[in-house]
């Protein structure tokens, strides 16, 4: 109970300007309390009107009242400034530079809660509350706190708008309906907002169906990404495989050649070695003939020399030196080129398998593809919402449907100067960019129409050969024209052989896949052309009316 008398002192004591204990307190006319400060420089805001006004009632004051300090709550906001409570609230409440400031609140302002679209001011909670408990107020139409509250005002007349031009497609007041907008097709804000928010739950429902496709592609890219991963480790391991087992053979064979040589160098050293051990012993034996022969030599008895001669003269058979060097020494020359030549082959083997097998890799379709659609209800999943940029059209070309629709008219139209202007050819892009998978279709009435995609870059001035769709390399164009339809590529034409010409022709571009398809759209859905190719660039939509003079009108569809 206490905790509750305590806030009631607050209140009771704060000025409901600055929302702090009250400083000199004064009381106006109608009753109320301010600090002196306060309500002085509230009134010093209305001077130039000569008449003023309670910030809390609105009661106007004529002329302004002397201000006289209340001294008994002057004496009660002292005793409780005593009691230690202030009535200031905590710095988060007060408005930073990027939040909407209380109107209401002099000196340092709080945060706005609320902003009135009658009053055409915002208010914090404890003047919000003051607004709303007086009767006058409590139809206002409040809304979020917004800095913009004076767009809502009439230039020309200070009114709030609350009226919409369909006709010039702008906001006005009541005075100017009746004014410069009289006659044209007006309405409320309110019915207007009405029209446009069906639309946008329209558009809405279009983005969160482009959403859910976009997701489901997202999903369907990441499958693509793990088929991707599990195909190159597959690729890895299976090629370290063959390579290990070609690496060991290769082993295997270069043990065996070498188990061969081995056994080779064995048996040649074995036999050299026996004809060593001959060699030397039968040295053997000639150094101790030879040393017989030296002792006959010095024997004195000629009798006894004649007699040992005969038997020790003789040279007693011997390996014939000419036996010796009939083997060549064995050098294994013969096998290491042999191994040389199989290095060389399959060196010159691998070089070339290396480079078709690099190509294999470059050229390797591991992506899931994605099937495409195949009925309309299978297209219309991936519709786009078009509409033309105004910023490209030429200027004998007269928007309208909310820019979707394109008219060729006899006059030229003021349309401010822009780079992005085609000057001579009667076309104009669309204003979104289109990536992914997106489908439209493009209603046209009158003797012809060119529907096309192009890149941003496509070139905005000069002649048909040089702008035109379809007549350079940065667009695409199925130009259809006296029941005569033909497919446009940088200058090159393909003959379509289409009866009879459809007036609602539909369009699927597959960005990462290259395709852009053209289907005629009636009863049925028939495949017009097909192309194929590769994107590097977002696509715009594009429409070009060729025939002149004849008003021909084509326009991209609201696909539900």
């Amino acid at each position: 109970m206490a905790q509750k008398g305590v806030q009631l002192d607050r209140e009771t004591f704060s000025c409901p300007v600055c929302l702090d204990l009250l400083k000199d307190p004064v009381t106006i006319p109608c009753g109320h309390n301010y600090c002196m400060n306060c309500i002085k420089s509230h009134w010093d805001n209305e001077d130039e009107k000569g008449t003023y006004s309670c910030p809390q009632c609105r009661e106007t004051i004529k002329p302004r009242p002397i201000l006289v300090k209340n001294t008994m709550l002057a004496v009660l906001v002292e005793e409780l400034k005593k009691s230690g409570l202030q009535a200031a609230p905590p710095d988060h409440f007060y408005a930073g530079p990027e939040d909407v400031a209380c109107d209401v609140c002099t000196g340092r302002k709080l945060k706005a809660c609320r902003s009135c679209l009658v009053c055409l001011a915002s208010y914090c909670e404890k003047h919000l509350q003051l607004h709303s408990d007086l009767d006058p107020f409590k139809k206002h139409k409040l809304v979020e706190p917004s800095k913009k509250l004076q767009e809502n005002v009439c230039s020309r007349h200070d009114e709030v708008m609350k009226m919409f031009c369909r006709t010039d497609q702008q906001s006005i007041c009541y005075l100017c309906s009746v004014d410069e907008h009289k006659g044209h097709n007006t309405v409320s804000a309110a019915a207007e907002r009405s029209e446009r928010q069906k639309e946008l739950e329209v558009s809405r429902q279009s983005f969160q169906q482009r959403i859910k496709d976009r997701e489901k592609y997202v999903k369907q890219l990441q499958q693509e990404v793990e088929a991707i991963n599990r195909s190159a480790d597959e690729a890895v391991e299976d090629s370290e495989k063959t390579f290990t087992e070609l690496i060991n053979l290769i082993e295997k064979r270069s043990s065996k050649v070498k188990q061969q040589v081995r056994s080779q160098q064995g048996m040649e050293v074995i036999r050299v070695k026996k004809l060593q051990e001959t060699v030397e012993q039968e040295i053997t034996e000639l150094k101790r003939k030879d040393a017989e022969l030296e002792k006959l030599s010095r024997t004195e008895d000629h009798t006894q020399f004649l007699h040992n001669y005969t038997s020790l003269s003789r040279p007693s058979e011997s390996t014939n030196s000419s036996s010796i060097n009939a083997h060549p020494v064995k050098d294994f020359k013969d096998i290491l080129a042999a191994v040389s030549e199989v290095r060389d082959k399959l060196q010159a083997l691998l070089s070339e398998k290396r480079t078709n097998i690099s190509q294999k890799v470059t050229k390797a379709d591991v992506l899931v593809s994605l099937p495409e659609p195949q009925t309309r209800a299978e297209f219309l999943k991936y519709a786009c919402d078009i509409t033309l940029d105004p910023n490209t059209a030429n200027v004998q070309l007269l928007l309208s449907e909310g820019n979707r629709r394109a008219t060729l008219t006899k006059q030229r139209l003021s349309y401010p100067s822009h780079q992005d202007r085609f000057t001579d050819c009667w076309q104009a892009l669309s204003r979104e960019g289109l990536t992914g998978r997106c489908y439209w279709e493009v209603t046209w009435r009158g003797r012809g129409v060119c529907v096309a995609v192009a890149y941003k870059n496509i070139s905005r001035t000069g002649s048909w050969n040089k702008c035109g769709f379809g007549q350079n390399d940065t667009s695409w164009a199925l130009d259809c024209y006296n029941n005569n339809t033909n497919f446009w590529y940088n200058k090159v034409k393909t003959p379509v052989s289409v009866y009879p010409l459809c007036s609602r022709i539909g369009v699927y571009l597959d960005h990462s896949a290259g395709v852009l398809s053209f289907y005629g759209i009636s009863s049925t859905m028939t495949l017009i052309h097909r192309f194929q190719t590769t994107f590097n660039q977002p696509l715009y939509a594009g429409l070009w009316l060729n025939n002149w003079p004849s008003d021909d009108t084509a326009q991209f569809c609201q696909l539900k």
